[in-house]
């Protein structure tokens, strides 16, 4: 990248390894940051409220889960869709727009006075948001020479984790202080900041407004069916017992005719909606594979720890995000260690070591009990957060920090994409996997209780004792008594289950970084970024 310069209409602008940093351009790409952390922070910022937005919207259980699904699903056709925006429109329009929707949908959702509202204003919040998440990363490997990598790679690798892992944190803390409504409320100021600085201060590249007269709608469209009904079936399967569910088929038999439509047109056209041949480069894809995993992680964890503590430990919003907020430390702290040594070690040894650490925080929950609570789930969280960013800092560099200029807006959008992608998967597997095994361990579990285990009887006859002497129906309480505890011991044991899938996982995964090539140094990189 070094040399490279950017003419009118021409890609994004690389800058040479050399040449100073323009204050103009720091104070934009922070502001895009900070915007970058508004977007993907929104996606779990409702996660551990969602029962204050039901009884304020009065919605039913399955209603209210589409204010998270809806975001999703708008937000993962954006992706992919924002580096050929960017392309037509210019980077500065493009995000200055995104930053102003996000802001005005957040307004509408705060303003939502019935579900149907809410899901509505939260895929529009969703599909602009997304459009903020890309520029980020395209711009840090553009404006930014390679001896600086070592710093710009963990802010962006920071925020990229760092958010949805204290999602929950925020919003607990929001609507127990407040009221629901300020999850959104909270995006407005920010995001009026986010939009004049950015309108005002980006310049990384120009407009080329003719690329509209080739843009491919049957493509959009195409592409649009493809990743928002593949987002539905995950988001959805496992509720509706996947293929027995008709809407379950019909969402599946849309995602094969849309992904045959998008493939085939992003190899037939001269301007396809998405270019995939970003992934012809070694590094890239590599880095996507890892990425996809690198989702499953971040968002499986983000969504089994606030599970347990709600289920099982009855934890409300505020105590979960409590909870939940060391991992942030972790990232926090850990995020300047990353930085420095990724300039001066090997990337995959970086990333092994991630993933190990990572492995070893899930090994320690497979040993998780009812009577779990902040100090035993701490060194997991710890593990987890510092895995993460030991992981992530080297993936976007591998992935990206090799690339063409005029490749790197495309290739953002899908390196993000794999990220999201990663997360629903490893959603609908863990989700999958938690129902079908405490089913099967309730079973087991329940084979116990029977009149040839006298220490079951005993326990039922003595209860059951007491609540009679209350007057009530002493046999009834106990057997709702003793079937809630095998409940809780068979969700229990599927915990663990999960967790020993994840740890075998990421596991493995520190022995396959080592079977991809040793990164190179870009050229001028200087020895300080890769």
């Amino acid at each position: 990248m070094a040399g490279a310069t950017a003419t009118a209409g021409a890609s994004p602008m690389a800058m040479p390894a050399d040449q100073p940093m323009d204050r103009r351009k720091l104070i934009a790409f922070f502001a895009m940051v900070f915007g970058m952390f508004m977007s993907i922070l929104d996606i779990q910022i409702v996660s551990a409220s969602l029962a204050e937005i039901q009884a304020g919207l009065s919605a039913g259980s399955d209603e209210v889960a589409w204010v998270q699904t809806s975001y999703l699903i708008a937000e993962v056709i954006m992706i992919p869709l924002s580096g050929t925006l960017a392309r037509i429109m210019s980077t500065r329009i493009l995000f200055s727009m995104c930053a102003a929707g996000f802001t005005l949908s957040s307004i509408l959702c705060a303003t939502a006075t019935n579900i149907d509202q809410m899901i509505v204003y939260r895929a529009i919040q969703g599909f602009i948001g997304g459009g903020m998440i890309p520029s980020v990363f395209a711009a840090a490997f553009t404006i930014f020479p390679p001896s600086k990598r070592s710093i710009v790679s963990p802010i962006i690798g920071l925020v990229a984790t760092l958010a949805p892992t204290i999602g929950p944190t925020v919003g607990g803390y929001l609507s127990n202080s407040f009221s629901w409504h300020w999850l959104f409320l909270v995006n407005v100021i920010p995001g009026i900041i986010v939009t004049a600085v950015t309108f005002t201060l980006i310049d990384f590249d120009k407009p080329q407004p003719q690329l509209m007269k080739k843009f491919d709608w049957w493509g959009l469209a195409s592409m649009a069916v493809f990743l928002g009904a593949l987002e539905y079936v995950l988001e959805e399967g496992n509720n509706k017992d996947w293929f027995s569910d008709e809407k379950i088929v019909v969402g599946a038999v849309l995602v094969a005719v849309g992904a045959v439509v998008f493939f085939w047109r992003a190899f037939k056209v001269e301007f396809p909606i998405v270019d995939l041949r970003a992934f012809s480069n070694a590094n890239f894809a590599f880095g996507s594979l890892f990425s996809f995993i690198m989702g499953v992680g971040l968002y499986g964890l983000t969504y089994l720890y606030p599970l347990y503590l709600g289920r099982i430990r009855h934890y409300d919003s505020l105590m979960i995000g409590e909870t939940m907020f060391v991992s942030g430390i972790a990232m926090f702290v850990s995020a300047p260690l990353v930085g420095r040594l990724s300039s001066s070690v090997d990337l995959r040894i970086l990333m092994a070591v991630g993933f190990g650490a990572f492995a070893m925080g899930t090994y320690l929950m497979t040993g998780i009990t009812a009577d779990w609570d902040f100090y035993e789930l701490l060194l997991p969280q710890i593990l987890r957060g510092f895995g993460m960013m030991m992981c992530m800092v080297p993936i976007s560099n591998i992935a990206l920090g090799t690339l063409a200029p005029q490749r790197i807006q495309g290739a953002s959008g899908l390196f993000n994409l794999t990220r999201n992608l990663g997360g629903a998967v490893g959603l609908a597997i863990i989700n999958t996997a938690l129902t079908q095994r405490s089913d099967e361990h309730y079973a087991r579990l329940s084979e116990h209780v029977n009149y040839g285990n006298p220490a079951a009887m005993s326990w039922l006859e003595s209860v059951g004792a007491n609540y009679n002497s209350l007057g009530l129906d002493g046999s009834a309480v106990a057997l709702q008594k003793i079937s809630g505890i095998i409940t809780q011991q068979a969700w229990l044991l599927s915990f663990m289950d999960v967790f020993y899938i994840l740890t075998g996982l990421f596991g493995s995964l520190v022995f396959f970084v080592f079977l991809i090539a040793k990164p190179a140094r870009p050229a001028g990189a200087g020895g300080g970024g890769h």
